[in-house]
Protein backbone atom coordinates (compact mmCIF):
# COMPACT_ATOMS: atom_id res chain seq x y z
CA UNK A 1 0.00 0.00 0.00
CA UNK A 2 1.18 3.36 -0.92
CA UNK A 3 1.35 6.07 1.61
CA UNK A 4 -0.73 9.09 0.90
CA UNK A 5 1.02 12.15 2.10
CA UNK A 6 -0.97 15.10 3.13
CA UNK A 7 0.70 18.35 2.53
CA UNK A 8 0.21 21.07 5.02
CA UNK A 9 -0.90 24.29 3.48
CA UNK A 10 1.85 26.84 3.34
CA UNK A 11 1.70 29.47 6.04
CA UNK A 12 0.56 32.84 4.82
CA UNK A 13 3.05 35.58 5.09
CA UNK A 14 1.99 38.42 7.34
CA UNK A 15 1.35 41.68 5.60
CA UNK A 16 3.71 44.44 6.64
CA UNK A 17 2.28 46.58 9.44
CA UNK A 18 1.32 50.10 8.65
CA UNK A 19 2.40 52.89 10.93
CA UNK A 20 -0.39 53.74 13.37
CA UNK A 21 -1.76 57.23 13.14
CA UNK A 22 -1.85 59.24 16.32
CA UNK A 23 -5.28 60.44 17.23
CA UNK A 24 -5.36 63.59 19.30
CA UNK A 25 -8.49 64.07 21.34
CA UNK A 26 -9.58 67.56 22.05
CA UNK A 27 -10.27 68.32 25.68
CA UNK A 28 -13.92 68.86 26.50
CA UNK A 29 -14.77 72.41 27.45
CA UNK A 30 -14.81 72.88 31.21
CA UNK A 31 -18.22 73.29 32.74
CA UNK A 32 -18.89 75.76 35.49
CA UNK A 33 -18.36 74.16 38.88
CA UNK A 34 -21.63 73.30 40.58
CA UNK A 35 -22.11 74.33 44.16
CA UNK A 36 -22.37 71.34 46.45
CA UNK A 37 -25.19 71.89 48.87
CA UNK A 38 -25.04 69.69 51.93
CA UNK A 39 -28.36 68.67 53.35
CA UNK A 40 -28.86 69.46 56.99
CA UNK A 41 -29.16 66.43 59.24
CA UNK A 42 -32.70 65.51 60.06
CA UNK A 43 -33.68 66.67 63.49
CA UNK A 44 -35.76 64.30 65.61
CA UNK A 45 -39.30 65.38 66.29
CA UNK A 46 -39.58 67.46 69.43
CA UNK A 47 -42.63 65.42 70.47
CA UNK A 48 -40.61 62.20 70.43
CA UNK A 49 -37.76 63.73 72.41
CA UNK A 50 -40.03 65.15 75.13
CA UNK A 51 -39.36 63.40 78.46
CA UNK A 52 -42.37 61.33 79.53
CA UNK A 53 -43.08 59.98 83.01
CA UNK A 54 -43.77 56.24 83.15
CA UNK A 55 -46.53 54.86 85.39
CA UNK A 56 -45.62 52.89 88.52
CA UNK A 57 -46.19 49.60 86.65
CA UNK A 58 -43.93 50.61 83.78
CA UNK A 59 -41.39 52.16 86.17
CA UNK A 60 -40.70 48.68 87.63
CA UNK A 61 -39.30 47.70 84.23
CA UNK A 62 -37.69 50.81 82.73
CA UNK A 63 -37.10 53.01 85.78
CA UNK A 64 -39.05 55.89 87.30
CA UNK A 65 -36.98 58.66 85.70
CA UNK A 66 -38.72 60.76 83.01
CA UNK A 67 -37.29 59.84 79.58
CA UNK A 68 -38.23 60.09 75.88
CA UNK A 69 -40.51 57.46 74.32
CA UNK A 70 -37.63 55.93 72.39
CA UNK A 71 -35.64 55.34 75.55
CA UNK A 72 -38.65 53.80 77.29
CA UNK A 73 -39.15 51.41 74.37
CA UNK A 74 -35.44 50.61 74.34
CA UNK A 75 -35.53 49.79 78.06
CA UNK A 76 -38.60 47.61 77.60
CA UNK A 77 -36.92 45.62 74.81
CA UNK A 78 -33.79 45.23 76.92
CA UNK A 79 -35.94 43.73 79.69
CA UNK A 80 -37.69 41.39 77.23
CA UNK A 81 -34.43 40.13 75.73
CA UNK A 82 -32.66 39.85 79.09
CA UNK A 83 -35.43 37.61 80.44
CA UNK A 84 -35.94 35.66 77.19
CA UNK A 85 -39.60 36.65 76.83
CA UNK A 86 -39.62 36.78 73.04
CA UNK A 87 -41.27 33.71 71.49
CA UNK A 88 -38.65 31.48 69.82
CA UNK A 89 -40.73 30.52 66.77
CA UNK A 90 -42.56 33.81 66.19
CA UNK A 91 -40.20 36.63 67.19
CA UNK A 92 -43.04 39.17 66.96
CA UNK A 93 -44.83 37.56 69.88
CA UNK A 94 -43.95 38.56 73.47
CA UNK A 95 -44.67 36.10 76.29
CA UNK A 96 -45.41 38.09 79.45
CA UNK A 97 -43.99 37.40 82.88
CA UNK A 98 -45.66 38.73 86.06
CA UNK A 99 -44.40 42.31 85.62
CA UNK A 100 -45.40 42.46 81.95
CA UNK A 101 -48.84 40.91 82.62
CA UNK A 102 -49.65 43.96 84.77
CA UNK A 103 -48.46 46.19 81.94
CA UNK A 104 -50.38 44.27 79.25
CA UNK A 105 -53.67 44.28 81.14
CA UNK A 106 -53.53 40.62 82.19
CA UNK A 107 -52.71 39.20 78.74
CA UNK A 108 -50.12 36.41 78.78
CA UNK A 109 -48.98 36.96 75.18
CA UNK A 110 -49.12 39.99 72.85
CA UNK A 111 -47.51 40.87 69.54
CA UNK A 112 -44.94 43.67 69.40
CA UNK A 113 -47.33 46.14 67.74
CA UNK A 114 -50.03 45.59 70.35
CA UNK A 115 -47.34 45.95 73.01
CA UNK A 116 -46.54 49.53 71.97
CA UNK A 117 -50.26 50.38 72.06
CA UNK A 118 -50.61 48.96 75.59
CA UNK A 119 -47.42 50.66 76.83
CA UNK A 120 -48.53 54.07 75.53
CA UNK A 121 -51.36 53.98 78.10
CA UNK A 122 -48.72 53.87 80.86
CA UNK A 123 -46.83 56.98 79.70
CA UNK A 124 -47.89 60.48 80.61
Amino acid sequence: MAKVSKKKPAAKKAAPKKAAKKVVKKAAPKKAAKKVVKKAKRKPSAALMKPMTPSATLAEIVGAKAQPRGQITKGLWAYIKKNGLQDQKNKRQINADDKLKKLFGGKSSVNMFEMTKLVSKHIS
